[in-house]
């Protein structure tokens, strides 16, 4: 894992958020160095991942350099991921099958509210 992520290179409709933890990325740059907080997602490796994992409807995006001592970090529970752009609220769940993988990998999936 990366100590920080990738800043987008556009912020036109290629824009895509991580269903996970939210991470702003242009799909290519997903394609390329997957997510730097989700690496077990293996979009990096598995490029139908990118489209699984990511989704382009979210809403606002939020750059947070120091994600340890943010409060707008803590409040959006991103406070222990990497420094980079970050979807206020994503619009779509993880599938079931990826929600496993989360927790194989034993980390925590909270999903959106209003699914």
């Amino acid at each position: 894992m990366s100590n920080v992520a990738q800043i987008p290179t556009s912020f036109g409709h290629e824009l895509r958020a991580c269903l996970r933890c939210k991470l702003v990325k242009t799909y290519d740059q997903f394609r390329e160095s997957g997510c730097e907080n989700c690496s077990f997602f293996n979009m990096d490796k598995d490029h139908e991942m990118v489209g699984e994992c990511t989704t382009s409807n979210f809403t606002g995006v939020i750059s947070v350099m120091d994600p340890s001592r943010s409060w707008s970090a803590r409040w959006l529970r991103i406070a222990r991921f990497v420094p980079g752009c970050y979807a206020l609220a994503v619009s779509e769940a993880l599938s079931d099958d990826l929600q496993a993988l989360c927790e194989e990998n034993r980390v925590q999936y909270v999903p959106p509210k209003h699914v």
